[in-house]
């Protein structure tokens, strides 16, 4: 009889090896790999077909009646946007972000708002003492006799407050700082995390409540835990922002009850979290006249249009190897524009220092801000301001013509109802011709 031999298994990607290492050989994840035991070829099982139980057959999908799903709202309006018109019962939620962006902020003010409502509601933490959650609360004024806060980091015991308070909604600050004691490992573990949240989930579909679950982030910004946690909840909403800054961003990169490419905005303000319905001000300068360099463009953050401000700045360069320093838009992208303006516009930047920025931290990463850019830089380098009422947005090729981006009337739409008389866009196909239109 062949000596059977242990098997250790990436929790991530199911990648296989002989021995335990720290890091996984395919997907380069630390401390996902994990001992399978040891199993012989006698202990070998096949899984055999079974009746299904009675009125659980298969029907065909013509004779099955839909059931409309019901959003209920948070009292948060961008809140609900992002989730399709609020929470749904049963529904599972990952809410995650980076440390101190404002996720448990932005929780307890929901949760605040749904007791205010009349409805229980269970806020449950195993990162903060409850007392430093009233302090917060206090803050806040998310203080309301329905909201219940429990510290804890044992699920059992998560489970069985569930069972007591019987609430509307679950928030679990977060997923990994809880454990089971029938798993082994510590918390935040892929076997631990995995487990946490299959209890919890489970718990909300057989009661019919909503729970979000708060996730940390890895450095690169992705969920941290296994894989399979963001295939197993209904929504995943991402929290980001600046620590620079006091503007906050929450998208949905995966929504079962609405769509996935809203946006909504929050201001992080001394008394916590607040929503900005109409963030059309916010990356606009306050100058009261033109200044060369400035250019506005209207960028899509999901489905909404947001007027940003472009500033650029050219200076002779002291060194031989000009500076290209860029804030809020990709630098490889302006150093391709930089290009097509030298070679196709004949302008002199290659003994020029060229800064690009933004207003108001925001970030730019579509193609449809290269326009903006070129005129910026072009304004910079007349020393002539363009116009206050221009717009432009369009995507610049090597070629030096000017193409069509994505949403194109709603963009102009959005610049006549904040004031844009004038919109250059792909309709003067060259660059050429974009600047003749800008006036200079």
């Amino acid at each position: 009889m062949a000596r059977s031999s242990g098997s250790y298994t990436c929790a991530e990607c199911g990648w296989q090896t002989s021995k335990w290492v720290g890091r996984c050989g395919e997907c380069q994840q630390w401390g996902t790999v994990v001992e399978q035991g040891r199993v012989g070829a006698s202990l070998a099982r096949t899984t055999r077909a079974s009746a299904p139980a009675a009125g659980r057959e298969a029907r065909p999908i013509t004779e099955l009646r839909g059931d409309r799903v019901q959003h209920r709202q948070t009292g948060i309006g961008e809140l609900d946007r992002v989730l399709g018109g609020g929470v749904v019962p049963g529904a599972a939620i990952l809410f995650s972000g980076e440390p101190g962006v404002g996720k448990s902020t932005l929780l307890l003010d929901a949760a605040s708002r749904a007791a205010q409502s009349g409805a229980r509601v269970l806020y449950a933490s195993g990162e903060e003492s409850t007392g430093q959650i009233r302090m917060r609360a206090e803050r806040t004024g998310a203080m309301h006799d329905t909201l219940y806060l429990a510290s804890e980091t044992d699920l059992a015991t998560v489970l069985g407050h569930i069972e007591t308070v019987d609430p509307a909604l679950v928030i679990v600050d977060s997923v990994q700082t809880m454990a089971s004691d029938q798993i082994d490992g510590g918390a935040g573990g892929p076997a631990q995390v995995r487990e946490v949240a299959a209890a919890l989930i489970r718990a909300a579909k057989e009661r019919g409540t909503p729970v979000i679950l708060v996730g940390h982030v890895t450095k690169d910004g992705s969920v941290a835990g296994p894989r399979l946690l963001e295939h197993l909840v209904d929504v995943v909403c991402h929290f980001e922002g600046d620590r620079h800054t006091s503007l906050r961003f929450l998208r949905t990169l995966k929504n079962r009850y609405g769509p996935t490419d809203e946006v909504g905005c929050f201001e992080m303000t001394d008394r916590g979290i607040a929503e900005v319905p109409d963030p059309s001000g916010l990356f606009l300068s306050r100058s009261a006249s033109p200044v060369s360099g400035t250019c506005a463009t209207v960028a899509m953050e999901g489905r909404r249009a947001l007027p940003v401000e472009v500033q650029a700045l050219v200076a002779k360069s002291a060194t031989p190897n000009p500076r290209r320093v860029t804030s809020g838009v990709d630098q490889s992208r302006v150093a391709m524009i930089l290009a097509v303006l030298e070679r196709r516009f004949g302008a002199r930047l290659h003994d020029q220092d060229v800064y690009v920025s933004t207003v108001g931290g925001v970030k730019l990463a579509e193609p449809a801000a290269d326009l903006a850019i070129a005129l910026a830089v072009l304004s910079a380098i007349a020393g002539q301001p363009l116009p206050h009422d221009l717009a432009a947005f369009g995507e610049i090729s090597l070629a030096g013509e000017v193409r069509p981006v994505a949403s194109g009337s709603q963009r102009a739409s959005e610049a006549a109802r904040l004031g844009y008389a004038r919109v250059v866009d792909a309709s003067v196909e060259t660059l050429d011709r974009a600047r003749r239109q800008a006036g200079f």
